[in-house]
């Protein structure tokens, strides 16, 4: 059965800027709805009654995912303490059956690792930065910048001359999503994420050949 609808829930502002711009994109013939919470500890606490409440009635044509920062929390343990509250809310895993409804996915360590994965689009959205940022060994690993993501992304653009007086970043995260392209960002993080993407796509009887898909 064709997938029509995606719940996506993410723990803040900016996560639903960025997916805002990338998703009409990627999957055009599905309602894709981004839900953001508080921040993380504000989607941690509230998740479960969510999706215990959301079981009792999901239809077989939806699917729902679950996207926060890793931050400096273990990867491996935080994306198991996620499965256990969606398979305690009587939701089936991807990855148990070809019928799933729910995954989680992680940026790691910060929706930011995933700009510095595509920084073409980073330069879209701000020409003034740059292209060579990548080739620098620090940001050559997307989900290994070291002192935070979001603090090194404030960086490059303040010193291209952007934000002079801190980051905004629900607008970084509009002017960079629209931009994002799913074939060519090199986080790792993001990679797990394109894979439900192209299979939602697929499941909606959609091509990913266009321009900026694989």
């Amino acid at each position: 059965m064709p997938v029509e609808r995606v719940e996506f829930f993410v723990e803040d502002r900016s996560m639903e800027a960025a997916l805002g711009g990338l998703l009409p994109r990627v999957l055009p013939t599905i309602d894709a709805q981004v839900h953001s919470f508080q921040g993380k500890p504000d989607l941690l606490k509230n998740l479960p009654a969510r999706l215990r409440a959301m079981a009792s009635w999901l239809p077989d044509t939806w699917r729902i995912v679950i996207v926060l920062d890793a931050d400096r929390d273990d990867c491996i343990d935080l994306r198991s303490r996620l499965d256990r509250v969606a398979s305690d809310a009587g939701l089936v895993l991807r990855g148990e059956t070809s019928a799933w409804q729910v995954v989680n996915r992680l940026a790691i360590e910060e929706l930011e690792a995933w700009y510095f994965g595509d920084w073409t689009a980073v330069c879209h959205a701000y020409p003034r930065v740059p292209a060579t940022v990548p080739s620098q060994a620090r940001y050559r690993d997307p989900d290994r910048i070291r002192g935070g993501t979001w603090e090194a992304l404030e960086r490059v653009l303040q010193a291209a001359g952007y934000f002079s007086g801190g980051l905004r970043k629900i607008e970084a995260a509009q002017e960079i999503g629209r931009h994002l392209d799913l074939a060519r960002n090199t986080s790792a993080s993001f990679g797990k994420l394109r894979e439900v993407l192209v299979e939602l796509a697929s499941g909606a009887g959609q091509s990913m050949t266009g321009p900026g898909q694989p």
